[in-house]
């Protein structure tokens, strides 16, 4: 432990020059710190501290400072926190006895009151700082439902999921993490429909964390994930608030960090990677539709170009002769073997697509596909790729496009690479293997205990209605059964829409 943070573990003091002292002291070369003295009734000395733009000013010089000058309600000897407390006319208000406590406190924004002769301090809650208005989520595209997303600030985020569910049952614990940051992390989930097991699981794994600082939750997620070195991600991450009330009916528990506009949601499947809000916000055959195109082009984002190389380098034969010869004809000039043109090509489509992220959003769109269009072009009149290839990589990329969740997608992006270099050297027996592979890994993986291919492998029968396809909301009467939970039934029996029975 530092000097600094010794003096910060200690009580205070009532003597309050020793108090002023350490203050000065761990506050040296804070110029944004404000320590302003006092005195109270004319007779006790006292100080507010607090930090400039993360207190309300105004407030604390009208509902502190002036009710404090001009208290006159008891005599110096009955004088103490106590008959302060009911002179200031603010509601929120703690007691601290520690440095350490007293720090956090003015760190968050609450100025704090020392008086001369008093062992405590008093925390006000009158933090105020500029924050980012409710906008819809920019990371995740909205067709049909609330146009709201998270915000940095996490009690306005906590508000949002307060409006959704609004029973007591829905629980919060807060705890900071950080040991510079002192980030707030707090842990939401439904008393009675999340499983006991699951909550003290997660619990123990974000205690546990001891770090300098969290500046995002992606810092949290990684720390707390069942396996670090897999591709795949095993939380959701998400920027709107009906995904993370949706999750919280079903019994998953949601982690909200203060600082940034994404909510982990745990535990999850690779199913859940595949599902939207929307799914279940349109007619259910729509939602069924869509859920399989989704699964189709997956495929196709994983495995296509990886077959395309296998296919013409070993497996000629499997090519319809016409085909064949158009194949043959637009590669006659290429200098380069399949599986180098395929790895030219998705790395610099890759390349492309990231180039298109980080710019500005007036241009980014624009140069990806602009930028895609003219290599492509340019790459076949050089004679460094052929147009089937070009084909091939453009059918990839929309495909990937087809992922709904962005870490998913990029893991399948990534993934892409190594299958196709094992069907480059293998043929179509390497692809075999990677998905063999791909497959026994995803068989071994687990979210919070949970295994990632629920409810397929193991089989749920009753989730399937929520996997293979998307059923109709009445038929979707149960939670899911691989997040276990005492409170399996969601809503009534007998919910089946049907025409109005006749008055006999």
């Amino acid at each position: 432990m530092t000097t600094n943070e010794q003096e910060q573990d200690v009580l205070l003091s009532t003597n309050y020059a020793d108090n002023m002292d350490a203050l000065s002291t761990i506050y040296n070369h804070c110029a944004d710190v404000v320590i302003h003295e006092f005195m109270i009734a004319e007779t006790v000395q006292a100080a507010v501290v607090y930090i400039e733009d993360l207190s309300n000013e105004l407030l604390i010089d009208q509902q502190l400072i002036e009710p404090l000058v001009r208290h006159r309600g008891a005599s110096d000897q009955e004088l103490s926190m106590q008959s302060l407390k009911a002179a200031i006319p603010i509601s929120n208000m703690e007691e601290v006895c520690h440095f350490s406590k007293l720090i956090d406190q003015v760190s968050s924004g609450n100025p704090v009151l020392i008086m001369d002769g008093s062992h405590t301090a008093l925390a006000l809650g009158l933090a105020c700082w500029e924050k980012r208005g409710i906008d819809e989520p920019v990371a995740e595209s909205v067709i049909r439902g609330p146009r709201e997303g998270f915000t940095e600030t996490i009690g306005t985020n906590l508000s949002m999921i307060r409006r959704r569910i609004r029973s007591p049952m829905l629980k919060v614990k807060k705890v900071e993490i950080g040991r510079y940051t002192k980030t707030t992390v707090a842990l939401l989930f439904i008393e009675g429909i999340a499983e006991e097991k699951l909550v003290e699981e997660v619990e123990r794994r974000i205690y546990r964390i001891d770090i300098d600082g969290v500046l995002e939750s992606g810092n949290i997620e990684e720390l707390i994930e069942d396996n670090p070195y897999s591709p795949f991600p095993q939380i959701i991450s998400t920027e709107r608030p009906d995904t993370s009330a949706s999750g919280l009916l079903e019994g998953r528990v949601v982690i909200m960090t203060n600082g940034t506009p994404f909510a982990l949601i745990a535990p999850i499947t690779i199913f859940s990677l595949l599902q939207t809000p929307e799914d279940y916000y349109q007619r259910f055959w729509v939602g069924t539709v869509i859920r399989y195109l989704r699964y189709i082009f997956v495929m196709i984002a994983l495995l296509i170009p990886s077959a395309y190389v296998a296919i013409l380098t070993y497996h000629q034969e499997m090519i319809p002769s016409t085909l064949l010869l158009s194949i043959a004809k637009s590669r006659e000039e290429i200098p380069f073997p399949a599986v180098i043109e395929a790895f030219m090509m998705e790395i610099m489509f890759e390349a492309l697509r990231e180039a298109g992220v980080r710019l500005p959003k007036q241009v980014g769109a624009a140069v990806s596909i602009v930028g895609a269009l003219v290599i492509g072009q340019a790459a076949t009149s050089a004679g460094l790729v052929s147009a089937p290839m070009v084909m091939v990589v453009a059918i990839t990329g929309i495909a990937s496009f087809m992922i709904p969740h962005y870490t998913f997608g990029i893991s399948i992006r990534m993934l892409r690479f190594p299958i196709m270099l094992l069907a480059g050297n293998l043929g179509l027996l390497g692809l075999v293997l990677g998905v063999i592979a791909l497959v026994v890994h995803l068989s071994a993986l687990r979210s919070f205990g949970v295994p990632y291919l629920s409810s397929l492998a193991p089989t749920h029968g009753q989730d399937l209605k929520d996997v293979l396809m998307r059923a109709p909301l009445w038929m979707l009467d149960q939670r899911p059964q691989a997040l276990g939970g005492r409170n399996k039934r969601r809503q009534a029996k007998h919910m089946r829409p049907g025409p109005p029975q006749e008055n006999t």
